[in-house]
């Protein structure tokens, strides 16, 4: 399994705009990817405009085909739109 964590800093005045994306985006994740086995996004407590999603794949070939999707790309450009910086995204390998 391959987790990913993706730090995402919000631009001012830009949360609910940015929030509204990521919740559809995820529900597509959840309806069509059985590979990603967890796509959640997370508001930070001590940082109102600092988001993460959380996320794990079974294998890197899901993670290649999440990646490939016409809805994770529109979404990407739109969520560009709302961050106040480059996103920090991390890759994980699972320990067992």
């Amino acid at each position: 399994m391959i987790g990913v964590v993706a730090k995402l800093k919000v631009a001012e005045g830009k949360n609910a705009e940015f929030e509204e994306i990521g919740k559809d985006l995820m529900a597509k994740v959840k309806a069509n990817e059985a590979g990603t086995l967890t796509y959640q996004l997370y508001q930070s407590k001590a940082d109102p405009q600092t988001y993460i999603f959380m996320e794990q794949y079974a294998n890197e070939d899901a993670l290649k085909a999440h990646g490939a999707t016409d809805y994770f790309k529109e979404a990407g450009a739109k969520l560009g739109g709302c961050l106040a910086g480059r996103p920090d995204i991390e890759y994980y390998d699972i320990v067992e």
